[in-house]
């Protein structure tokens, strides 16, 4: 049974949730801690703290994510974000840099509809 991850784990349940799916991933490929440790370039007890939760450096992440061929998954985590129409046309052709200062009312951070009478 999976679980869907949500705003209401803490980190520590991420962690486990995240290793459990790695090792899962891990044995679903018939493969190691050992081998998976030596083709990402990490250590075996590296490996094994990830699966059982623990924290560890990202990049160990990324190479274990690339052995077990999960890497493309990172793309939907976070996708790359486009670039607006008024945003680029108020900052006459210039990426933006920085977010504004003054953080945005609740009524500019709900979704316009047509039937919103305001």
């Amino acid at each position: 049974m999976t679980i869907k991850i949500d705003q209401q784990f803490s980190d520590d349940a991420v962690l486990a949730e995240l290793g459990e799916r790695l090792a899962a991933r891990r044995l679903e490929l018939q493969l190691t801690q050992a081998a998976v440790a030596e083709q990402a370039g990490i250590g075996k007890r590296t490996l094994e703290r990830i699966e059982v939760g623990q924290s560890s450096q990202l990049v160990s992440l990324i190479r274990v994510l690339r052995v077990l061929d999960a890497l493309p998954g990172l793309d939907a985590l976070l996708p790359a974000v486009g670039v607006r129409p008024m945003d680029l046309l108020n900052s006459k052709g210039k990426p933006r840099q920085r977010a504004p200062s003054q953080p945005a009312t609740e009524q500019a951070r709900r979704p316009w509809r047509w039937d919103d009478g305001t």
